[in-house]
């Protein structure tokens, strides 16, 4: 099923359980203007409510940018401040910061910087290319270095992310060494990335889309907590979950040596 017409600035298509959005704006480097802004927040909520996807692929258009983050001319003209007495769409990129809890693999194919970051965040699996590229011009430009920063100063070595946000892509990060550091889980030649990445979601997406949500929801949201209280929140799903068809049809099937035949599932049942 291809949707690519219904936005401006993505592309989108589902295919086989799988949902790929592809930031299209290569002519800017995939660069997010308020358009995009608000385009991601929509798909990211067509993507947790449509019962038909269990995984997603975020990847960018051309080969030279995954995505730069935000636009600068688009900050030199204001049109990224307010709109209609509400904040810009900035804060709600990615799927995390939508509550769309079904799996997100980021396929990082080139240049990535600035708000591009927030995918390599919040995406479950990343992959990126041999010629990608990773920095943050934040304060090249008089902005603050913040949430992209904070939020890979939990997946990365402090300094590596001071050094990101300090040095204002005066030195760019490569791809060997963003998985030296953890950044990314697999380096590939550009032309096997999008193959591994769809291979990747159809194998998470053979799996109940109820208890991988759930997994995932869990597993983040434990962050955010001590030990302690996420090891007794997930306790809590898992209790609340017992009661799922899935556990009964995916004992069913592993013992009649079949394909499981699951329920599905919908962001709103995420309880959130």
């Amino acid at each position: 099923m291809d949707e690519k017409g219904d936005f401006e600035t993505l592309l989108y298509e589902v295919d086989g359980g799988v949902a790929t959005v592809t930031l299209n704006r290569p002519e800017r480097h995939n660069a997010f203007n308020t358009t995009m802004a608000e385009e991601l927040q929509a798909v990211w909520l067509r993507i947790r409510e449509d019962p038909d996807v269990v995984c997603a692929i975020v990847t960018g258009a051309g080969e030279k940018a995954f995505c730069t983050g935000m636009d600068v001319a688009d900050v030199a003209a204001g049109t990224a401040r307010e709109k209609d007495g509400e904040p810009a769409a900035w804060n709600r990129l990615t799927p995390i910061q939508n509550g769309c809890w079904k799996p997100v693999i980021a396929a990082i194919n080139g240049m990535t910087a600035g708000g591009g970051l927030h995918f390599v965040v919040d995406s479950d699996l990343v992959l990126c290319s041999e010629t990608a590229t990773f920095f943050d011009t934040h304060v090249k430009v008089g902005l603050v270095a913040g949430l992209e920063a904070v939020g890979l100063a939990r997946k990365i070595p402090l300094e590596a992310v001071l050094r990101l946000a300090l040095l204002g892509g005066a030195e760019r990060m490569n791809a060997g060494e963003a998985h030296r550091l953890g950044m990314v889980g697999e380096v590939l030649a550009p032309q096997d990335l999008m193959p591994r990445a769809r291979a990747l979601a159809e194998m998470i997406g053979q799996h109940s889309p109820t208890a991988l949500a759930l997994t995932k929801r869990s597993i983040w949201q434990s962050l955010e907590t001590g030990l302690d209280e996420a090891l007794e929140k997930t306790w809590q799903t898992i209790r609340e979950h017992v009661d799922h068809p899935d556990l009964e049809e995916g004992a069913r099937a592993f013992v009649e040596k079949r394909k499981p035949a699951w329920a599905p599932y919908k962001g709103s049942d995420s309880g959130d």
